[in-house]
């Protein structure tokens, strides 16, 4: 038998390639923010993570220019060993002030912050808690535990954003063992915002630490982007908070966040960030110039959050199914995987991308046009989109 029979057996993406419907891999080859262009044509972006659109913006450029010049474009290390820059220590610094903790710890990407921060934390006979509908990269970080540990974290899932679950599920756990509850502040496909108080509240009564990924909240939920902590008006809710730059930082990397203690500890376990080649210095400088302006020019986080809820009251006029959205993730649920590639089609030949996604991304039979917001997204553009998801929804019977 041949390792390799699967891959000659695949046949799926090919057929759909061959059929026009593959709506995956597609090359951008020039972006403005708001519109790139695909295949030769200009559509509007609507399946960006760019919310505040500072990819853009020619200060941000101009810091990953200047730090080209004077560092070069990498490191060639990790950062245990050559890899740590004095950039990378400020950045740090100036991550726990922004958030509001003692101490930070920068990973390549967002994707490796998870799994070095959880493999790191979770230990032999250990509970974690996890919402079902949490991202790839927390199950991977949870899954990475169970290998290091030799099979014996307790690994257990709740029902999505329900504390009468969680508190199910804690209450059947013994009280001398040790836990930590693992959640989303903002979910990726549901666009929906997690009941952090009454999550730490429940997590507080059975003693279990709490991880909070804030990939999708920084710089889009809160008074002045800070997430979903400030959301609620809550202070250090999480004991641990992580975060990615490849959505409102407009780069690429990840950071975990919390007692200073706590953050040398994964610095030294972590092997993902171990055995890892650094951030290059581009990136470092260029989130520091993202977090410059998310700290003071807070307009750009109102700009967005007057968008999400301008698209998510339009959507449910038009008739469209949009879930528990209440962020500028906003899915239009249409439940058939081929309705939905239909769907993204011709959304696609009108001029407008948005992401399709199917299982295991989300669960079976709830199959979505994954849309999302950028900052910079004008009236018209918005208004355009509206219009050519109406025509595709009416055209497939979804409205």
């Amino acid at each position: 038998m041949d390792i390799f029979e699967k891959c000659y057996g695949f046949k799926e993406a090919q057929a759909a390639r061959e059929s026009g419907y593959y709506p995956y891999f597609i090359p951008i080859e020039e972006n403005w923010g708001s519109k790139v262009q695909m295949k030769g044509r200009e559509v509007i972006m609507c399946g960006s993570n760019n919310y505040l659109g500072l990819a853009q913006d020619p200060r941000v450029q101009e810091a990953a220019k200047r730090a080209i010049d004077k560092y070069g474009t990498t490191c060639s290390g990790s950062r245990l060993i050559n890899g740590t820059f004095a950039l990378h220590e400020e950045l740090e610094h100036r991550l726990a002030g922004f958030v509001g903790r003692e101490s930070a710890l920068c990973f390549t990407t967002g994707y490796l912050a998870n799994l070095g921060s959880i493999s790191a934390i979770l230990g032999r006979k250990e509970h974690v808690l996890s919402d079902r509908y949490n991202h790839a990269s927390i199950v991977d970080g949870i899954m990475l535990s169970t290998g290091l540990s030799g099979g014996s974290i307790k690994f257990h899932r709740y029902q999505h954003n329900n504390p009468a679950a969680l508190e199910k599920v804690l209450s059947s756990l013994p009280p001398d063992e040790a836990k930590m509850v693992v959640t989303d502040g903002v979910f990726s496909m549901e666009g929906d915002i997690v009941k952090l108080p009454e999550l730490k509240q429940i997590a507080e009564k059975h003693n279990a630490r709490v991880y909070l990924d804030e990939a999708h909240a920084l710089g889009v939920i809160g008074k002045t982007g800070r997430g979903t902590e400030e959301h609620y008006g809550l202070g250090n809710s999480a004991d641990l908070l992580m975060g990615t730059f490849s959505k409102s930082f407009g780069g690429i990397g990840g950071f975990v966040a919390g007692d200073e203690v706590v953050i040398d500890y994964i610095k030294h376990f972590a092997r993902p960030l171990i055995f890892t080649a650094s951030m290059p210095p581009p990136m470092i400088a260029s989130v520091m110039a993202t977090l410059e302006i998310m700290e003071t020019e807070p307009k750009h986080t109102l700009r967005l959050q007057s968008i999400a809820k301008t698209m998510v009251r339009e959507f449910k006029a038009l008739g469209f199914d949009v879930g528990v959205a209440e962020t500028p993730i906003i899915p239009l649920i249409i439940g058939d995987n081929e309705k939905t590639f239909t769907f993204w089609k011709v959304l696609f030949d009108n001029g407008v991308y948005a992401n399709p996604v199917v299982s295991p991304a989300v669960p079976p039979d709830r199959s979505i046009i994954r849309t999302s917001y950028m900052a910079i997204h004008t009236d018209e553009e918005l208004d355009q989109v509206l219009e050519i998801c109406k025509k595709a929804g009416k055209q497939l019977g979804i409205i």
